[in-house]
């Protein structure tokens, strides 16, 4: 960019001083030095595209506006409307299209932003759960539908139903290309809908992995085509499936290969946390890539390099860089998904791309309904005799209505040659319909079909710890029966997975520091922390509400409120700890000097930091912030007041418990005048770490009493 600034720069030099020169002999104006200039050349690619982006994104803005729009109908819809909105008037303004789809430009950055999103974030456990499923219907499946949709497309063009389009070889063609389910519109619909978490996974995973199945059949039946359908040998049938295993077993080797990289170069990123986003979204997206250098599945390396590296990458890096990744991430992915539906629409409107054949188009529509419908039926039928869980009736419609075709499909078919598959531009027309009905029509229609055969939801709680402590219990139990009984089961062999992750993958992917912390002693901190924010906000619930109704009581005196930060921590707020004591009613007379004494003790049990420090700037080292700091300390405090609390506990007697208990009892009857005691901070046994903030009456010589008591 310096030089061709330079380079213009110099232009004008010399045009300037060629214009002065003749305007001083002609004695004419116009001529000199530009202080402006029009650049449009220079910016033309990088502004459409800013401009496109800010147009998506504008839109999204606004089909949110109506909560009846979006409930009824899905994003992707929406935007392919728009599409079709912005191609027209492009089409009118110029007369011809000048914007469309490119397929470079979808599979090289578009498509590897969503897939990379998706893959770093899948559920492991869910997934790896139902993997032979997903691998039943992602390969099965796909070559089902593949075969028997090529297959009747060409029995209806021997019947003249269809018009004379091509070859045998030209319909398996367009039929493994259509056949396949998109990640991309199964993403956009299915986490709209909220199907639960089993029937989601099973039809995002199969989406994913027909990756490798749709990418070997593509190439298989391009080179038939090329070297005729008479010299095709039956060695090459044999190769075709030997390229099948290469694609995707290599693909998938890929992405774990660049998984064991970046889990291991994050091991080392301590003292300069700024790079480690960088390092994530490099080493994921140079898996694809070099999947795709390969010719193999690049969406099978992307996935797995992002399921294989959460675990170890998600441990050595900051919570700063965590929320960098996903925020990230999910950025550039809504916006990929945006432009490519935006895209679609746009290229639809493109008459001289495609040629329109109604029975081809209608037979694609049946085909491929029919197809998908009879593959999973028989499928699930031949899995449920292996599944603990079977697959419902419910679940077999839902996956059969759920298979979406969107842009991988339009890509594929825009990539195919014209001059060797003579029907492309019929094929284009069909796969455009297809898409849009599969996305449009089965999209809108999705939802109120499972609401009506009411499929179970998801939820989006967390598990417990009791209930991740019970799952591990049943982990080990299943393990062991398996054993007893002589089996290498599936429970068998995830035991021995993660005997051997534990004893050396860990070791090897993980910091010491991390790896010998334990995910105990980090539950234990996210409950102390959790806790303490779910506490001062029922305070400041409990504050709010007294406030209103602070009205005084004859016999009982003035009670004393507490402002937490000056009014109301919100949630997000609430997570500083730091409370700022400051007393709300007036204090008058004799309670002045009790009063005074209660707020230095409540400030002085509270957090408070035991050093400042002094804030620097630094290009390579992310200082820890005052959140961080506060959490460390008030944990460390926690864990030092409960270890201190059990030694002082532990060698008591009855007796003594007794006495003391008695002599409690006798303080609290005793009590003549009530006021606001001292705040007790200390821990509960039954979770962890909790917060009790007690505020009850007692006398004024409790104010003596140690913290023990």
């Amino acid at each position: 960019a310096g030089r061709a600034r330079a380079g213009r720069c110099v232009d004008t030099v010399s045009r300037s001083s060629g214009a002065h020169g003749d305007a001083s002999s002609h004695h004419q104006h116009g001529g000199g030095y530009k202080i402006v200039q029009w650049e449009w050349s220079y910016v033309q690619t990088p502004y459409i595209i800013a401009i496109w982006i800010l147009v998506a994104s504008v839109a999204k803005i606004l089909f949110h506006f109506s909560q009846r729009v979006t409930t009824v109908v899905p994003e992707s819809c929406l935007l392919i409307l728009l599409g079709l909105v912005l191609g027209g008037v492009v089409l009118i303004a110029s007369k011809k299209q000048l914007y469309q789809l490119d397929p470079g430009l979808f599979f090289l950055f578009l498509l590897p932003t969503i897939v990379g999103d998706a893959g770093y974030f899948m559920p492991s456990r869910l997934f790896f759960d139902n993997l032979g499923a997903i691998l039943m219907y992602a390969v099965v499946g796909t070559l089902w539908n593949a075969f028997c949709t090529g297959f009747c497309l060409y029995g209806m063009k021997l019947a003249g139903v269809i018009g004379e389009l091509g070859g045998m070889m030209e319909f398996l063609l367009f039929g493994a290309l259509i056949s396949a389910v998109d990640p991309v519109a199964v993403l956009a619909v299915f986490e709209e809908v909220h199907v639960n978490e089993t029937l989601f996974i099973i039809v995002f995973g199969e989406s994913l992995l027909n990756d490798a199945v749709t990418v070997v059949l593509y190439k298989v039946y391009i080179s038939f085509v090329e070297v005729g359908p008479g010299n095709v040998q039956t060695a090459d049938y044999f190769k075709g499936v030997a390229s099948f295993l290469i694609v995707s077993i290599g693909g998938t080797m890929v992405g774990l290969i660049f998984a064991v990289i970046l889990a291991f170069i994050t091991r080392f990123t301590k003292r300069v946390r700024i790079i480690e986003p960088l390092f994530v979204f490099l080493l994921v997206y140079l898996a694809y890539l070099t999947a795709e250098l390969f010719s193999l599945s690049a969406i099978l390396s992307m996935t797995f390099c992002g399921i294989g590296t959460k675990k170890y990458v998600e441990a050595n890096i900051s919570q700063k860089s965590r929320t960098t990744v996903k925020y990230t991430m999910k950025t550039l992915a809504s916006i990929a998904e945006t432009i490519i539906f935006i895209f679609l629409g746009i290229s639809a409107v493109d008459k001289s791309k495609w040629a329109w054949d109604t029975g081809l188009i209608s037979c694609t529509l049946i085909f491929i309904f029919v197809f998908r419908a009879l593959g999973v039926v028989g499928q699930t039928w031949v899995l449920n005799w292996f599944r603990l869980v079977p697959l419902e009736k419910i679940d077999q419609v839902v996956m059969s209505y759920g298979g979406l075709r969107g842009a991988v499909a339009f890509a594929l078919v825009v990539l195919l040659d014209g001059k060797q598959v003579k029907a492309k531009d019929y094929f284009v027309a069909t796969t455009i319909v297809v898409v849009f009905f599969t996305v449009m029509f089965q999209g809108l229609t999705i939802k109120p079909l499972v609401k009506w055969l009411k499929v179970p939801r998801s939820t989006n709680r967390k598990p417990t710890l009791n209930e991740e402590i019970h799952e591990r219990a049943f982990d080990h139990i299943l393990a062991a029966v398996e054993d007893i009984a002589g089996l290498n089961g599936y429970h068998h062999w995830r035991d021995k997975w993660e005997q051997f992750d534990k004893n050396y993958l860990s070791k090897l992917l993980m910091r010491k520091s991390v790896y010998h912390k334990g995910e105990l002693w980090e539950v234990y901190q996210k409950i102390n922390i959790r806790d303490a924010i779910s506490v001062i906000d029922q305070v400041n619930r409990s504050f709010y509400l007294s406030s209103n109704n602070s009205t005084s009581h004859p016999g009982q005196g003035t009670m004393t409120y507490i402002c937490l930060s000056h009014g109301f921590c919100r949630r997000e707020n609430g997570s500083g700890v730091c409370l700022d004591l400051q007393v709300i009613d007036p204090v008058s007379g004799g309670k002045l000097e009790e009063e005074t004494e209660t707020h230095h003790l409540l400030t002085g049990n509270l957090y408070k930091p035991r050093r400042r420090y002094h804030a620097h700037y630094s290009r390579h080292f992310m200082t820890m912030g005052d959140k961080e700091r506060q959490d460390r300390e008030v944990f460390q405090r926690n864990m030092r007041s409960r270890l201190e609390s059990f030694k002082s506990t532990r060698y008591k007697g009855k007796t003594r418990h007794k006495k003391e208990r008695s002599q409690k009892k006798a303080r609290l009857s005793c009590s003549s005048q009530p006021f606001f005691s001292h705040l007790d901070v200390h821990f509960s046994s039954s979770s962890f770490t909790n917060y009790y903030y007690y505020y009850y009456y007692c006398s004024p010589c409790s104010l003596t009493q140690s913290p023990a008591d």
